[in-house]
């Protein structure tokens, strides 16, 4: 009917958000709290909060709070003939290993996974040294945010953290810079999505989450974790730990090898669980 008024228009969460925030936060705790208010105002969901706080987040750590430490960085050493080094590539399921040549300090490039396919193809012509990329090098102090911008400028997705002396300190993926904003990333070894909470592979380990109760864990694999202090497995191993573990981080506790397989800067998910190699005493 002409004359009549138009119904209002529907705004976007973003346009209520931003009016929200017309008054501008004298600094970052403000910003935080109101951010936090419009969303008990049901003016952004909770991972629409969770990314922004975890991209305040990001412009505040450096390489080295997120590396994956030295120790725990699966190597290749170039003078190594494949056979050697194949079974580790198969098992850690990784796209990218640094190649080193005398010790571990000196990384002469990348080897991508997916280029030892040509060594199935013709294994006579194929040449190691040849194969590798680029490595990139880069201090602890470097920040994320600025590390993320050159990943996306030069296309690279890992970079080798290096201390004040030149040696390799730890090393850094793309991956893991976008978990600090998003949460961790999925792949096709997380079982997260599964109803069960503990799964027997075939080699006699155990994938197991975080979430289950201990009393379960040792039913299921005969036993005897303490449970009076911890309800579920996660407490129990981050307690061992002694500190929120990242992923691939290992701990021996209990006759058991723990192995993290999925965690991010918030909690940890799922873990790995075989006997220990050596079978000493209960971890403290």
């Amino acid at each position: 009917m002409e004359g009549s008024p138009k119904p209002p228009a529907k705004h976007s969460w973003l346009e209520r958000l931003s009016a929200f925030l017309m008054r501008e936060p004298e600094d970052r705790e403000q910003l935080v709290e109101l951010l936090h208010a419009a969303f008990e105002r049901n003016l952004m969901d909770a991972d629409a909060l969770s990314m922004i706080e975890g991209v305040l987040q990001v412009s505040d750590l450096r390489a080295g709070d997120i590396m994956v430490p030295r120790a725990q960085i699966d190597t290749i050493n170039v003078a190594e003939p494949i056979a050697r080094f194949m079974p580790m590539v198969l098992e850690t399921g990784h796209s990218r290993f640094p190649v080193y040549e005398g010790n571990r300090d000196q990384v002469i490039g990348i080897l991508l996974a997916k280029d030892l396919l040509r060594y199935f193809v013709d294994p006579d012509s194929f040449d190691l040294r040849d194969s590798l990329r680029p490595a990139v090098f880069i201090p602890e102090s470097k920040r994320l945010n600025v590390l993320l911008k050159e990943f996306r400028a030069n296309r690279n997705h890992m970079a080798v953290v290096v201390d004040e002396y030149g040696g390799v300190a730890g090393l850094v993926t793309i991956e893991d810079v976008i978990e600090q904003i998003i949460g961790d990333i999925e792949d096709e070894y997380d079982f997260d999505e599964t109803e069960d909470h503990l799964l027997q592979d075939r080699d006699g380990s155990w994938r197991v989450k975080a979430v289950t109760e201990v009393a379960d864990f040792n039913e299921a694999l005969g036993v005897d974790l303490p449970t009076d202090e911890f309800d579920t497995i996660g407490g129990l191993v981050v307690h061992q730990f002694g500190h929120l573990p990242k992923r691939g981080e290992r701990v021996e506790a209990f006759g058991l090898q723990f192995e993290v397989l999925r965690a991010d800067s918030r909690r940890l998910y799922s873990l790995q669980v075989s006997r220990a190699r050596h079978g000493g005493p209960d971890a403290a």
